[in-house]
């Protein structure tokens, strides 16, 4: 037993060697990562957009339907994932309906499709896109009623849908795109009444309707967007939707083309008043009646007021004169009666004064020093 000792104690010191003098295991490299791709959902998306538009025949249709990455495609952007976050395709001849795929592109931001000839309604499915910031698909033929589930694009900022043929009610939805800025839908067939949700739209600056066949009154809920800038029921056409996205351009307004009004009727809601920011003020060719509420002058920011071809009737309210940066004032084919208030001598910065020529008193006589062009027929003696 005494000699297996020695032979056991040798084994195990050299098993102690062997395993010192194995090497550490090497640890296989860790292959680099390429840069995401866009899902097969974006690509799936565009393909259903191209063939459902007559992508063939647009005027610029550059890697559509190829191996490319979608960056490369014509008006496609993409972020450094490779995802679709934006589709710039303005008149270039699509022609269709939008398909419902579109709803797919999840991680879209902005849709300019302007000024092409896209037909039908707008699918449900736009719905879907909840990251949309700006959305301009204004001088098309689209259809039909705006689906309510546009009211779960609360991250919209700016809907563009001028010079259409969309129809009926505009849907109570809209008043949760709380982050709306610019809402213009005028030129459209639009009927029903203003959804009082719009009263919601509190970062609103810019809304436009004219041209619509919109019915019933002004609901007093429009008073509560104190950031508005320019109200279009009716009358001169407000524009500015900019060129993309980034690009901020100065609101318009087009006096050459006449855009038409609504069917609104009743009276002025004094909440008007409370749109302290408000520049334009425009509810002509409707069916408004009663009188002209005081509380328009305290809108001491406005440029323009436009409410001719109404039914209004009673006195002009002397605080008109409070509006100090006032330029152009229509207020003819109206039922006003009274005397020409004396205030208007206020309103240094007026160059267009229309309207009708059944009052009485007198004119102030900086009035009279206004082009003949851009005034009614003073036929009133100069106030002494």
């Amino acid at each position: 037993m005494k000699s297996v000792l020695p032979l056991v104690a040798a084994l195990l010191v050299a098993f102690a060697i062997l395993a010192c003098a194995q090497p550490e295991p090497e640890v296989a490299p860790s292959p680099e990562r390429s840069a995401p791709t866009a899902p097969s959902s974006d690509r799936s998306a565009l393909i259903a957009l191209y063939n459902a538009t007559d992508g063939k025949n647009w005027r610029r249709n550059e890697n559509w339907l190829s191996d490319k990455p979608l960056g490369e495609w014509s008006g496609v952007l993409v972020d450094g994932y490779g995802n679709v976050f934006g589709l710039n395709i303005p008149s270039r001849g699509l022609s269709g309906e939008l398909p419902p795929e579109i709803g797919n592109l999840a991680n879209l931001e902005w849709v300019y499709l302007a000024g092409n000839d896209l037909s039908g309604e707008l699918p449900p499915e736009i719905g879907n896109l909840t990251n949309l910031e700006w959305l301009n698909l204004a001088d098309n033929n689209l259809s039909g009623e705006l689906p309510p589930e546009i009211g779960n694009l609360t991250n919209l900022e700016s809907l563009y849908l001028t010079y259409n043929n969309l129809s009926g009610e505009l849907p109570p939805e809209i008043g949760n795109i709380t982050n709306l800025e610019m809402l213009f839908l005028g030129q459209n067939q639009l009927s029903g009444e203003l959804p009082p949700e719009i009263g919601n739209l509190a970062n609103l600056k810019m809304l436009s309707i004219q041209g619509n066949e919109l019915t019933g009154g002004i609901p007093p809920a429009l008073g509560d967007l104190a950031n508005l800038e320019g109200l279009s029921l009716g009358g001169p056409q407000l524009s500015g939707a900019p060129r993309t996205p980034n690009f901020r351009a100065n609101i318009d307004v087009s006096y050459a083309t006449p855009s038409g009004g609504n069917n609104l009727s009743g009276e002025i809601p004094p909440e008007i008043g409370d749109l302290a920011n408000l520049k334009w003020l425009h509810l002509s060719d409707n069916q408004l009646s009663g009188e002209i509420p005081p509380e328009i002058g305290g809108l001491t920011n406005l440029r323009e007021l436009h409410l001719s071809n109404n039914e209004l009737s009673g006195e002009i309210p002397p605080e008109i004169g409070n509006l100090v940066a006032l330029e152009r004032l229509e207020i003819y084919e109206n039922q006003l009666s009274g005397e020409f208030p004396r205030e208007f001598g206020n309103l240094s910065m007026l160059k267009r004064l229309l309207f009708d020529d059944d009052l009485t008193g007198c004119a102030p006589n900086r009035l009279h020093s206004i082009g003949h062009s851009n005034i009614a027929a003073l036929n009133l003696p100069t106030c002494r």
